[in-house]
């Protein structure tokens, strides 16, 4: 009973660092995406490097150093335990900023796609008739490339869920604070506790098939163009 507790408190933890976290994924990686499709610069081929780096880099590399920064005796821990009073290294708000960093290229990449596809004959309609930016983008490139929204919140979350060298780097195990889904998992296998495993590895492998299901049969629907923006 307490096992099951205490893997029920982990997936509520697992579900509210990857919902904050695809939250803010899809603030930063829209802007990111928008800018990397739209920039002509030689520099351009570093910044994509840049931020596809966590998808070859290993985990515990990435952690490695995000939990230097975020120790006390460097500026970013500093200023956290300055600003807060609370340590930024072993913290929920490690979580999420480390996942920030790891799954950023799964939000970037298929927003990036989507934005050089997109094209500039409507965004030039919309700007000859005074729309400013922001209307521009919920009236036409949002609608346009919504699959691709969808997709990148998906992935960015899924693989959020899936995470476990850069967490348990950064986060440790703390129940209820830091204990997340992939290290309680590793915890019952490295107890041979193999039943309560196989329960949360099978579940985790169902949920993530059923997302990329999803997520393929939304990326095989023929794309439509809202009738307002071609009556525009």
């Amino acid at each position: 009973m307490t096992e099951f507790s205490d893997d029920a408190l982990a997936l509520i933890t697992t579900l509210k660092m990857a919902g904050v976290t695809t939250f803010f994924l899809m603030l930063i990686g829209t802007p990111l995406a928008w800018f990397l499709a739209k920039m002509k610069s030689r520099s351009k081929v570093f910044i994509e490097a840049l931020v596809a780096l966590p998808l070859v880099l290993p985990p515990t590399v990435l952690g490695f150093y995000l939990l230097i920064a975020f120790s006390p005796q460097h500026l970013p821990g500093q200023l956290w335990q300055e600003f807060t009073g609370q340590q930024l290294a072993f913290s929920f708000s490690a979580l999420v900023i480390g996942s920030i960093f790891y799954s950023l290229p799964f939000v970037v990449q298929p927003l990036q796609k989507a934005f050089e596809q997109l094209g500039t004959d409507y965004l030039e309609a919309a700007a000859m008739l005074k729309a400013g930016p922001i209307d521009r983008f919920f009236s036409i490139v949002f609608p346009m490339t919504k699959a691709s929204f969808i997709t990148a919140a998906s992935l960015g979350f899924a693989h959020t869920v899936g995470e476990f060298g850069v967490v348990l780097m950064i986060g440790g195990n703390i129940p209820g604070e830091t204990r997340v889904l992939s290290i309680a998992l590793f915890d019952h296998v490295e107890a041979f506790n193999y039943s309560q495993a196989h329960s949360l590895a099978f579940g985790l492998i169902i949920a993530s098939l059923l997302l990329l299901s999803a997520i393929y049969l939304l990326n095989h629907k023929p794309l439509k163009i809202n009738n307002n923006i071609e009556q525009s």
